[in-house]
């Protein structure tokens, strides 16, 4: 990494500076009117990076959950990061001792990114993800830290503003429907998640992993179909 790397990636991650710094204050907030000190919030934000998981954790630190049952929910809550995994095994080959690291760092808005944007012209393809990675967990960390301290300080009432993280969610993923013509993926996984929350209920989350399952066996089977249609709009015979 270096700083010309670190220059290309910042203006594609703005919008996660914005997101991150609103709802990692959320967490960090949260976390603090749950009467933690502001120094656990960094701790989680640094070494588990997850938003959805920390929101939830907030809850279980609260409640003194079981191990166990922290272990599962963590699990169920974030298990659609395997599936981002893998579709990123291309993009993390060959970065050596950063890999690791961008397994860890792999949140949605990251994933997003990555999953949309093209290093520039004349700069380093593995430096240019990593820089994006780092900047985003970074926004992340200053944002729970500010939140802590402020929650610290000034008590208010906080509920709903757990909501920050669903929005910006919401944003990133409106951006990419704008930005892509291929929307079958979006419109399976949509279809896929309903039907298992409508058969299998919300409760604890259960509906997740089969919406999961649905979504990469669909994906699986559309493969031959979607990369005709890459390969045809980068040909011009366009779709």
């Amino acid at each position: 990494m270096n700083r010309k790397s670190l220059a290309a990636a910042f203006p594609h991650t703005v919008p996660v500076l914005m997101g991150y710094l609103s709802i990692g204050i959320v967490f960090g907030w949260m976390l603090s009117a749950a009467n933690f000190h502001p120094i656990w919030s960094a701790i989680m934000s640094l070494t588990m990076y997850a938003g959805s998981g920390q929101y939830l954790g907030v809850q279980l630190l609260a409640d003194a959950a079981p191990l166990a049952d922290a272990a599962f929910l963590t699990l169920i809550l974030n298990f659609r990061h395997l599936v981002y995994g893998l579709s990123m095994l291309e993009k993390f080959q060959g970065m050596g001792w950063r890999k690791l690291y961008m397994i860890f760092s792999l949140t949605d808005e990251t994933y997003a990114l990555l999953a949309g944007v093209q290093a520039p012209e004349g700069v380093d393809e593995k430096a240019f993800y990593f820089s994006i990675a780092l900047l985003d967990h970074l926004y992340w960390i200053a944002g729970s830290v500010i939140g802590a301290v402020a929650g610290a300080l000034i008590t208010i009432n906080t509920q709903g503003i757990d909501f920050a993280m669903t929005a910006l969610f919401l944003v990133i993923a409106v951006e990419q429907w704008q930005s892509n013509t291929r929307h079958a993926p979006v419109c399976l996984g949509a279809a896929g998640t309903l039907a298992c929350l409508l058969i299998f209920g919300p409760e604890n989350g259960r509906f997740l992993i089969p919406a999961l399952v649905i979504l990469v066996a669909g994906l699986l089977m559309l493969r031959p179909w979607l990369e005709r249609r890459t390969s045809f709009a980068e040909g011009g015979e366009g779709v």
